[in-house]
């Protein structure tokens, strides 16, 4: 099998690599990124045998995208923008009409299979702790531009799955890696945020009241990409690690002895005037996803595919927040350690 993967030098292409390095099926791998490594790289981005140079937004990117993608048996299509959050149309070009280069090159190139990330942030918001199937409607929480950007791209995969092309989507809860540490920080923290706090103890937790989260190690994600392209799985798959994370879950990785609840009108309010202010280099919309988004049953990747995660939502938060406080980072652009860059560009 050949492969061909977009946005493959982050926090989830990262992991995937490592995973396709391993996987006897796939005898070549073509890396596309917007900024590809300058010289030879350390594993897992030597996994790459051709690497090419390519904005997803760009105006020409479907036609440079079709020849990157030809010969290809799949494509995996991971790229995304998060920032520049105060830039709304920046962001729709490379998340949406992004995505809808890369479908368009891979019908061009004849690509007999596509498996696009999706999020559980495509989900529309609930307000109990059932988990829900991906039968849930999936056009996403309106105030969150992430959330928007990751429905509308649902529908592009919807256009190419009735036109009778294989697509699959994953919608992913939080993903976490030691390695994606540094980028977390800059993506969600800014330079405002002392990393300090996060070594702890921290003497208290501010928590909004009622926030619960799941989230899945990217290497337990990277294995549910490779079951699904293995066994050309279409289709959509929730996929999340085991546990649901409440606030004394967060407090006990975070070693804060206790917790203080937070009324989320009243965050909203704050982190709106923070991000408007340019202090917060996230806005509200982010909130609100956090307490909308439901609760994923993960039930048709572990029974269809045999997936199983070998780490615990858990788990993989201790294992991140361990890298934001160090600035933990890999050999590549998006997820450079927070003091220095290794040799990507």
């Amino acid at each position: 099998m050949r492969v061909a993967v977009t946005g493959c030098t982050g926090n989830v292409g990262t992991a995937l690599l490592r995973r396709l390095r391993d996987e006897p099926a796939v005898s070549s791998v073509v890396g596309v990124a917007r900024r590809v490594p300058r010289r030879a790289v350390p594993a897992p981005y030597d996994a790459v045998d051709r690497w090419v140079a390519c904005d997803v937004a760009a105006p020409d990117a479907a036609s440079r995208l079709a020849a990157a993608f030809d010969g290809a048996d799949a494509v995996v299509h991971l790229a995304w923008a998060i920032q520049p959050s105060h830039d709304r149309e920046r962001l729709r070009a490379t998340n949406v009409d992004g995505t809808r280069a890369v479908l368009a090159a891979a019908e061009s190139a004849g690509v007999a299979h596509v498996v696009a990330a999706s999020s559980v942030g495509t989900y529309a918001a609930v307000g109990d702790d059932e988990p829900r199937t991906e039968a849930w409607a999936s056009t996403g929480i309106p105030t969150s531009s992430y959330s928007s950007d990751k429905a509308a791209v649902e529908r592009l995969l919807d256009e190419g799955a009735g036109r009778g092309r294989p697509v699959a989507r994953v919608r992913s809860a939080l993903v976490f890696q030691r390695g994606a540490g540094a980028e977390v920080g800059r993506l969600f923290l800014g330079p405002l945020v002392p990393k300090a706090l996060l070594r702890g103890p921290l003497p208290v937790l501010p928590w909004p009241a009622g926030l619960r989260l799941q989230a899945v190690h990217a290497d337990d994600l990277a294995d549910a990409y490779v079951r699904i392209l293995t066994q050309r799985a279409t289709g959509a798959f929730n996929v999340a690690g085991d546990g649901v994370l409440r606030a004394d879950d967060v407090a006990e990785v975070l070693r804060a002895p206790g917790v203080l609840p937070v009324p989320p009108g009243a965050l909203r309010v704050a982190l709106d005037a923070a991000w408007r202010a340019r202090l917060a280099v996230v806005g509200p919309g982010w909130l609100d996803m956090a307490t909308g988004a439901p609760v994923m049953d993960t039930a048709r990747v572990r029974q269809e595919l045999g997936w199983l995660p070998r780490r615990t939502g858990r788990e993989a938060l201790a294992e991140v927040l361990d890298g934001l406080a160090t600035g933990a980072g890999t050999a590549s652009r998006p997820l450079h350690p927070r003091r220095r860059l290794l040799g990507a560009s």
